[in-house]
Order: structure tokens, then C-alpha cells, then sequence
């Protein structure tokens, strides 16, 4: 994946994201989401990083995973709308896609279930020999999670091909980090499990790529787990509808201007007339993506009946 590329696909999840909170409030789509704006780098800087055989799982907040993955975003947003088009026809939701073709092996709505999972899937890599990296991505909250110490302890005990990345934006949920860690500092929990462990700029998309790309390579020739932190900033809310009184204006001022893709921008050094082309080109995606959607039929509920046997058709 060379730069433009990865920063198309940046905007791509952008705007995907922000039609979600857009379509939410007009009503033309149900339930609840958790959008990634302001994380970008990280979703795309790892998968730029990964070989096409190597697995992902994410977090509630998965949908720029799945997208820097590869996965259809007429599809994805059809899985939200609720049509038969959806990545699980419409019965999922926002948390509930997965795609094993592009590796992807999907979202989890508990905090930090994704990481002994993830661990599994590097665990049959291992015995079966494949070569398959598995990266996991969790949020800073999961990090207290009992799974994520005894899982990172297992994984090191068997030195299995996974990286466990934690995108540390400052809260879970609601809480700062600094309010719920002992250590702020993820990374430094890798000491006890005999893993390395690395913070990077989760904001720039050249760092976290690199960072993957090191640690993939150590755990494809055996050399077992890392624990990479990716340190962003969740410019949105928690979900939908979330007021954000847990920070200020201020704060959330200061941190757009270290978003990820005005500094993408920046690297490259485009012109405001190459800037224009690339979003507007990246929205018409999502514009095409949403028309696909309206679309596309509702699921058909004779087809989730019961048949003679009891199995579900």
C-alpha cells in the first residue's frame, strides 16, 4: 500500500464514519455504532503492515478495521441499514461483521473479547504451520480486563505469532486513562510477560505501519507475541448520542489539530487542489455506498425459519 493510497483509504473510513453519525440522526438507520474519527492511521498503519494471509480482530469500534482490511463499504453500511446485503444479511449490526476471506475475523461487543480469540487463531497458525500473523486490536480499557493478562501470559509462554495492539485514545468509555491505569503506559505491561513492548504515535500512519511491520516479521519466524500501543484521540463520541461531558471543547480543539489526516496531508504535501480531488473522490464512495444500501432489500424472515429438522436455512 504506497502513501495516497493509504491516505485515500483514510478519508474513505472518515466519511464512512461520519455518514453513520449523520444517518443516525436522521433516523435512516437504528441501534448504536461506535465511530473510530480520529483513529484512522492506526486502522490503515496496520493493515498496511500485515501480509495477506494474516488474520485481524477488532474491538466495538471496528468498522475502520474492517474497511483498511478491504472489506466492501456499500456492504458494511448495508449491515447497519439492516439489509439482506449486509455483511451477516442484515442480522449482525454494527458490531457483528466479519469477512474470513480478507482475513478479517471480526468485531466483539465485550470489552477485550477479541484478544483470547485472536490468540487462538495465532495459536492454529502455529500447529498448522501456515505463517499467519494474527493482529489484535483492543481499546486502553480492555488492558484491565482479566483476558487480556491471561492471555498475553499464554501467548508469551508459547511464543505464538500475535500482536496484541492496544489503541490507547484517552478513555474508556468515559473514564481517562490516567484515571483507570495504575501505569498509564500500556506498553510497559509487557515486561511481565516476557514480550516487547512499544508505544508509537497512533496518529501517524507511517510509525504504526512500521512499528506492525517489525514485530510481524519477529512473530513469522517464531520469535512470539509484542505488545504495540498506538497513542490517538476518539474526536467523536463513545457512541451514538454520547454528550461528551467527561472533556472539554478545549481539549477536543487541541486535538484536531493533531488529526491524522491533516498531518497525512501535510507528509505528502498536497495541494489544496489535489486535497479536494482525493476527498471528493473518497466521499463519492460513500455517497455510492449509501445509494447501494436504500437499495438493497430487507431480509427475508421465511429464509431464518426452522426447517423439518430444526436446523435454520
Amino acid at each position: 500500500m504506497n502513501a495516497l493510497d493509504a491516505y485515500g483509504l483514510m478519508l474513505e473510513i472518515r466519511f464512512f464514519e461520519e455518514a453513520i453519525e449523520r444517518l443516525f440522526l436522521e433516523g435512516r438507520i437504528m441501534g448504536t455504532a461506535h465511530t473510530c474519527i480520529g483513529q484512522e492511521a492506526v486502522a490503515v498503519g496496520v493493515a498496511a503492515a500485515l501480509a495477506p494471509q494474516d488474520a485481524m480482530t477488532t474491538t466495538h469500534r471496528g468498522h475502520g478495521h474492517f474497511l483498511a482490511r478491504g472489506a466492501d463499504a456499500g456492504r458494511a453500511l448495508a449491515e447497519l441499514f439492516g439489509r439482506e446485503t449486509g455483511y451477516s444479511r442484515g442480522r449482525g449490526g454494527s458490531q457483528m461483521m466479519m469477512d474470513t476471506s480478507i482475513g478479517f475475523y471480526g468485531a466483539n461487543g465485550i470489552t477485550g473479547g477479541s484478544i483470547p480469540f485472536a490468540t487462538g487463531l495465532a495459536l492454529d497458525a502455529q500447529m498448522r504451520g501456515s505463517g499467519r500473523v494474527t493482529a489484535c486490536l483492543f481499546g486502553d480499557g480492555a488492558s484491565n480486563q482479566g483476558t487480556f493478562h491471561e492471555t498475553l501470559n499464554i501467548a508469551s509462554l508459547w511464543k505464538l505469532p500475535v500482536l496484541f495492539i492496544a489503541e490507547n485514545n484517552g478513555y474508556a468509555m468515559s473514564t481517562p486513562t490516567a484515571s483507570g491505569l495504575a501505569n498509564p503506559c500500556i506498553a510497559d505491561r509487557a515486561k511481565a510477560y516476557a514480550m516487547p513492548g512499544v508505544t508509537v504515535d497512533g496518529n501517524d500512519f507511517y510509525a504504526v505501519r512500521d512499528a506492525v511491520a517489525q514485530f510481524a516479521a519477529a512473530a513469522r519466524n517464531n520469535e512470539g507475541p509484542a505488545l504495540i500501543e498506538c497513542m490517538t484521540y476518539r474526536l467523536s463520541g463513545h457512541s451514538r448520542g454520547d454528550p461528551r461531558i467527561y472533556r472539554t471543547r478545549e481539549e477536543e480543539a487541541a486535538a484536531q489539530q493533531n488529526d491524522p489526516i491533516l498531518r497525512m496531508e501535510k507528509h505528502l504535501a498536497l495541494t489544496a487542489e489535489d486535497i479536494s480531488a482525493h476527498r471528493q473522490n473518497a466521499l463519492a464512495k460513500i455517497d455510492a455506498a449509501i445509494t447501494f444500501c436504500e437499495s438493497s432489500p430487507l431480509p427475508d424472515p421465511v429464509a431464518y425459519i426452522a426447517d423439518a429438522t430444526g436446523h435454520y436455512v
